[in-house]
């Protein structure tokens, strides 16, 4: 092989060559890239085939400043080790990437600050819109996000005053169900185990204290809560400090998630304390291991692939001019029911 043949076999393909073996223009590569949904399937397989054979490779730089978009939706969450956000995140992905766009990802560690750093960082990268977790942005991060007059989608939580959009569900209301049906099958007296502590996690307390104040059943040493996050691990420590602080005293826990609750769950059958029938137990978020363990577990279950959805749709309808049906979404949640609680109709301990 010549000199010559090597650099020519080793020249980065451009859209001109993607074109030519596809035998379309030039545009027409650029819309199948660009606007995969404003295409047929044919066109789009013939073009795809021609990127393969070739391995070209869009030069997005040139392309934003080319259309004045990026096709890029900025995405942060508190914790890619949270398997809660799995969900949420393949629903943002699925629409986004079924549409032509891109999801660029950050993870901000459940810090404000560490927050406001990485919204900026989004931003630098000319998002077209943002999809952000709950309400609790510094005022620097609320200034560049409504500066920066792109669309924007907060999640996770209902907020009163929305930046822009909102999807997610009432927490307090969430706890404040919690109690009510714990209450309900005949227990009295109510206990909580909570960590990490995060708005979403207090307003999940708000909720539950609010019920049981009503009915005069709050007991404040019946709390437990920790700035530590979450694990089975931690969830069995917490749940035996506060069978010891109560003297066992309890007829049902709240755990904040699904993590402790297991932990919890574990720890009573070391220690012989039969669940439901010495002490209930609720966890939330309602992982799939929840319904598979014996006893199951009660819990509360959010449609979080649903919110990610949701969430997605409501950014590229913006993105689109689509007049806005609901710029406040609230998805819904579900107490689960399972053999962790009691029925009305068993006996109380």
């Amino acid at each position: 092989m010549t000199g010559r043949n090597r650099n020519t076999s080793s020249r980065r393909a451009t859209l001109a060559d993607v074109a030519q073996v596809a035998n379309v223009s030039a545009i027409t590569v650029s819309r199948v890239i660009n606007h995969p949904d404003k295409v047929s399937g044919e066109l789009r397989q013939r073009v795809q085939e021609a990127i393969d054979m070739l391995g070209y490779i869009p030069n997005q730089s040139a392309s934003s400043l080319a259309s004045a978009r990026s096709r890029v939706i900025g995405v942060s969450i508190p914790s890619l080790s949270n398997i809660v956000f799995n969900d949420v995140l393949r629903g943002i992905y699925d629409v986004a990437g079924a549409n032509g766009y891109k999801v660029l990802l950050v993870d901000t560690h459940y810090s404000p600050m560490e927050e406001e750093k990485m919204v900026r960082t989004l931003l630098s990268q000319s998002p077209e819109a943002m999809i952000i977790t709950g309400g609790d942005q510094t005022r620097a991060c609320e200034r560049m996000l409504l500066k920066a007059n792109i669309p924007v989608v907060q999640m996770m939580e209902i907020l009163d005053s929305p930046l822009d959009m909102n999807v997610g569900f009432s927490h307090y209301r969430a706890g404040r169900d919690v109690a009510l049906k714990l209450l309900e099958t005949g227990c009295e007296r109510l206990g909580f185990i909570g960590a990490r502590m995060d708005t979403r996690v207090q307003q999940r307390l708000a909720g539950f204290t609010e019920a049981l104040q009503s009915s005069g059943k709050f007991d404040p040493g019946c709390v437990i809560t920790t700035p530590e996050p979450s694990s089975i691990a931690l969830g069995g420590e917490m749940f035996r400090s506060l069978i010891s602080t109560t003297g066992g005293a309890l007829d049902a826990i709240f755990c904040c998630n699904d993590d402790l609750a297991l932990g919890a769950l574990f720890e009573s059958q070391r220690m012989n304390i039969k669940i439901p029938s010495d002490l209930a137990l609720c966890g939330f978020n309602d992982f799939e291991t929840s319904a598979y363990v014996n006893p199951s577990l009660t819990s509360v279950h959010v449609p979080r692939y649903e919110m990610g959805v949701t969430a997605a749709r409501m950014i590229l309808d913006a993105l689109d001019n689509k007049p806005a049906l609901e710029k406040k979404v609230d998805i819904g949640y579900e107490v689960r029911m399972r053999q962790s609680t009691r029925t009305a109709q068993d006996p109380a301990k």
